[in-house]
């Protein structure tokens, strides 16, 4: 059930977000029947429990003719005006003290400009305020805070303001005939500055090929490329890269020069030998 319940007052909540305008934090208006109810069955802190009803952070609001009424029931009502004084006050411009419903009558209006939701026991002005479209209302049933549904005649109203917004007025109409003349006008105005210049930039060109004579040939705008010849750089003789160990290399030198020259001399005793064999 309690599901069901948040479920119906979030939808109600959400009718006068989108429809009505309605923003938080919520301004809600507490008469003095609703102040007594909260105190006498102990829904404490107020502002809590209302924020919990409506779904989101809350003000409340009281006037000082319904303080002047609670002042004047009396002791028993003594508790409530003291729990109705820390409330936010509304403005309401009433110099003399007027009964609570008249005063939240007039401070509602026919609109509710100030975008309250109303909080009260009082059953009679409860009806009174579903006739005028935009005012939610709140009551209490024992330990519980209730929302009630949008009415009917809230409801219709919500409609007839889509459908106007749906459909264009007169005055709307004779805007957007007057907007669409302009810009036909000014469309047309474009159109033949464009021509003028085409007939302009015709006349210019004409005049620049009278001037050139019929002899002249048209240059070509770009050369051609030429064979060229190869590259000095890649004919050139390559060069021998220095060996990294010069030292070795003439080590290898020496012995090979002197393996050389004992070859040499040892050729040389051998052709000699016969020689002298044959002279003695």
């Amino acid at each position: 059930m309690r599901i069901k319940k948040q479920k119906r007052q979030r939808r109600a909540v959400r009718f006068y977000t989108t429809c009505c305008g309605f923003r938080p934090p919520f301004k809600i208006f507490c008469d003095g029947t609703f102040v007594n109810h909260l105190l006498s069955n102990q829904i404490m802190p107020a502002d809590e429990a209302v924020a919990k009803t409506v779904g989101d952070r809350v003000k409340l609001f009281t006037t000082r003719c319904v303080l002047l009424e609670l002042k004047a029931l009396g002791q028993s009502y003594s508790g409530a005006f003291e729990a109705a004084s820390q409330l936010f006050t509304a403005r309401c411009d009433h110099e003399k003290r007027k009964s609570a419903e008249a005063c939240i009558l007039d401070v509602i209006g026919e609109s509710n400009p100030e975008h309250f939701f109303v909080a009260t026991q009082d059953t009679n002005l409860r009806k009174q305020l579903q006739q005028i479209p935009g005012v939610p209302l709140i009551f209490g049933l024992r330990n519980a805070l209730f929302m009630e549904q949008p009415s009917d005649v809230q409801r219709q109203f919500v409609k007839s303001l889509e459908e106007k917004r749906m459909h264009v007025s007169e005055v709307e109409r004779d805007l957007l005939k007057k907007k669409t003349k302009y810009v036909v006008e000014a469309e047309k105005t474009n159109e033949d500055e464009d021509l003028e210049d085409q007939n302009l930039d015709t006349l210019v060109l004409k005049k620049k090929k009278k001037n050139i004579p019929s002899n002249l040939k048209d240059r070509p705008q770009f050369k051609r490329n030429k064979a060229k010849g190869p590259n000095p750089l890649s004919c050139l003789k390559k060069k021998v890269k220095p060996s990294p160990h010069p030292v070795s290399e003439k080590k290898k030198d020496d012995d090979s020069v002197a393996q050389k020259r004992t070859r040499k001399r040892k050729r040389s005793r051998k052709a000699k030998a016969p020689t002298e064999t044959v002279m003695s």
